[in-house]
Parts: C-alpha cells; structure tokens; sequence
C-alpha cells in the first residue's frame, strides 16, 4: 500500500520511517503543499498524508478520487482545510489525530505567556551583549490574576491544570462544558462575561464557520484594557487587522500567536534571506509587545511519536474497513 506525504518536513520522515517498521508501508515524501496545482504529481496512492496548510478542496479531492485515493489522512487534529463534503459524494475516508500530546500545545502556551509577560527573550539578548540593565523588563504576577480560557477539549484542559497551579482564578468558556471539570469547581461563563474579566484570554478551539474571527473589534473592545491573548489553535480565529488596532490602542497590551490566517508558504519555511511580501506579519512582527512562534506549539518528540503512530494506524484499519479506535472525522 503506497501512502504520498504532503508538506513533508525532515522530521516527519523521521518519525513516520520509525513508526512504519511495523506496518511496512510504502511511504513517498513530498515538501511541497498539496492543493490544485501539485495532485497531479500522486501517482498509485491508496492514501495520502497531509498537513495544516495543503488544501482539500473539492476539486482537489475530485481528483484524487479518479486516482484512486480512498483516504485522506490528517497528521493533525484540525480539519478546516478539507472539504468534507466533497469527501463523501466521491467516497473518501478522512481522519486526523484529534489528541495527540495535549500537554505540548497547553505547555507551548504557557511558555509565551511567561515569555511576553517576564521579557526573557529579550533579558536573553540583552546579556549576551553585556548589557545587565532591568529597564524595560518588568513583568507582572501571574498569580491571583484572571485566565480565560476558550475551548476546555483536551488541550483547553491541561492549559487550565497548569494555569491553577500558578494560582489563577479560571473562567471558562466552551459551547459543550465538560461535567468533569465543572465537578471540580471549574467556572464557565458566558463569552461576554469571560471577555470582560479576564487579564489572560488563551484560545483553545478548533476553527469552525461560527467562530472565524472570534477575536474582532467588537469582541475586543469587549475586552478589559490591558488583556494579554494567546492563540496556538487556529490563526482565522482572529482578525488581525483587528488586533493590530487593539495593539496601537493599547487594549491589547500583548499578544502570543503560535498560529497565523495566512501563514502558507510563510510557517515551515526558511524565508531568511527572503523578502517576505506579507504587510500584515511584517506589522506584527514590528511590535515589542508580539509574540510570534511558526505553529511549532505541538513540535515535541513525544507528539511527534504520537501522530505518526496514531496516523498509520488509522490508515492501515480503514484499509481494512474498519473503524479506528480514535474515530475519524468522516468514515464511508
């Protein structure tokens, strides 16, 4: 069975190789992104394996269907870039990893935060070249401080265990509230109240047509002046023209996004000595108090054991028709 990777990284072949011991597949790398211009290029694949940014659309999976592609495999948990629909008029199976290593995303979370709030990456820099100054550097106590947290699956959860540990008062918000978590005392309140009180907002929901631009100037000016926002789950949940009006306003006093809307062909990619023609990351970029990481919040060997093993996994049961274990999105 012939399996084509898309947006293949070095590393995605390290684990997979790793992993296919086992199965003894036969597995072809591509770096390029998969979308209309470059499915041509599968060639004898009964699966391909895809990534965040190659695009699924309806006419790319049209195709595939003639090649006689009979799964679609995410090596990811979000699903927004595949036309699911389109999947099961030409009877596709698609499935992802919905959890793999929670605790990597929440911790890579929780590391920006400290990071923009205490300055280390720029105390770091500072004595590298000597210069010992604490001018510019004060931080606050997370301590005691409200954290709102959108989207309690279980991502949205560790990041609230680790949160309460640092001593914060946690708000919640999820459109399905988990009964084990509010046995434990855990407050959920309505969007507007958690937008109103919070000093920490951290995003932890997938990507839906209901929540694209979730973080808007209307939502903004909701917010308390002064709020720090954390986004490593999906870059469409924020409207960034919109944030970056908030920044110069300063109601937002600080941002972390491990995820951005436009981030194809920019994340993944050493664009060093390239001009990069993005106005919008360039203006991001340019503010001290913005904290930009290329999606690298699930990037840990534990995470990245998980997603190669979970992924053949699910290929080889739905090769053999049946279901796997951690339930597709779509299964036909």
């Amino acid at each position: 069975m012939k399996i084509d990777f898309f947006s293949a990284k070095p590393y995605d072949k390290l684990f997979f190789d790793r992993f296919n011991l086992t199965y003894g597949f036969d597995l072809e790398y591509h770096d390029t992104h998969l979308g209309p211009d470059t499915v041509d290029i599968i060639k004898d694949a009964t699966a391909i394996c895809v990534f965040v940014n190659d695009k699924l659309t309806a006419d790319v999976i049209e195709v595939l269907s003639k090649k006689g592609v009979r799964i679609i495999a995410l090596r990811c948990a979000g699903f927004n870039n595949v036309d699911l629909d389109a999947a099961k008029k030409f009877n596709v199976a698609v499935c992802r990893v919905p959890a793999y290593s929670p605790e990597a995303v929440a911790e890579h979370a929780v590391a920006m935060l400290l990071t923009i709030n205490r300055k280390t990456h720029k105390a770091y820099n500072r004595v590298r070249e000597q210069n010992f100054s604490l001018n510019g550097l004060m931080g606050v106590n997370l301590f005691g401080k409200v954290v709102g947290v959108i989207g309690t699956g279980k991502i949205g959860k560790a990041f609230i265990n680790i949160m309460a540990g640092f001593g914060c008062k946690i708000l919640a918000y999820d459109i399905y509230p988990d009964a084990d978590l509010i046995g434990k005392g855990l407050n959920y309140v309505p969007l507007e109240e958690l937008f109103q009180k919070s000093n920490v907002i951290s995003l932890h929901c997938p990507l839906s047509k209901e929540n694209h631009y979730l973080i808007n100037k209307k939502t903004l000016s909701l917010m308390k002046p002064g709020v720090t926002l954390v986004n490593t789950s999906r870059g469409g949940l924020i409207n960034t023209l919109d944030i970056i009006e908030a920044l110069k306003t300063k109601q937002v006093s600080a941002l972390c996004i491990d995820v951005y809307e436009q981030e194809e062909g920019l994340f993944f990619e050493d664009l060093s000595s390239d001009i990069i023609d993005d106005d919008i990351i360039q203006r991001l970029m340019s503010f001290p108090n913005v904290l930009i990481t290329a999606h690298q919040a699930f990037f840990t060997e534990e995470a990245m054991a998980e997603i190669a093993e979970v992924t053949l996994d699910n290929i080889s049961k739905l090769n053999e028709n049946r279901m796997p274990g951690n339930a597709p999105v779509m299964l036909t």
